[in-house]
């Protein structure tokens, strides 16, 4: 069981700081900081845009993070705001949209080098683990 617990963590956190450290290097290119690949990323495939609340539930950020990363984007001329203030939809400009098709691109090249050499049933079974475990932690902490 210890063992299991090692390989577990061990291997997330290996994964999760090459993912930190691949968002840095290729948002630097664009004057960005890692933390904002994300954000762009789902306005990027929500073109009906989405509330500050919704990239916080989508991006598994806390309000603070997300509305610094907001004002970010928006101080740099890739996101907009609705009418309204509170709960306005977000939306990326056509700077945005130009920034978030080449951030999808190295997305797609990453995820392709890291599934590298596996199946496409292999990659099935391990995504489908991987939330399982992550539902099973979620419910442990409600």
């Amino acid at each position: 069981m210890l063992r299991r617990f090692e390989d577990f963590v061990t291997g997330i956190t290996v994964c999760y700081k090459y993912i930190q450290r691949i968002k840095s290097l290729e948002m630097t290119e664009f004057g960005l900081k890692g933390t904002h690949v994300m954000c762009l990323y789902f306005l990027h495939h929500h073109v009906e845009g989405l509330t500050a609340a919704q990239l916080c539930q989508l991006c598994a950020e806390d309000k603070a993070a997300i509305s610094r990363t907001l004002a970010a984007l928006q101080e740099k001329g890739f996101i907009v705001t609705g009418e309204k203030k509170y709960r306005a939809a977000l939306r990326l400009t056509e700077a945005g949209e130009a920034v978030a098709q080449r951030v999808d691109a190295l997305i797609e090249r990453w995820v392709d080098c890291g599934g590298d050499g596996l199946t496409d049933e292999e990659r099935a079974v391990f995504y489908s683990a991987l939330d399982h475990i992550a539902e099973n932690l979620r419910n442990e902490l409600k």
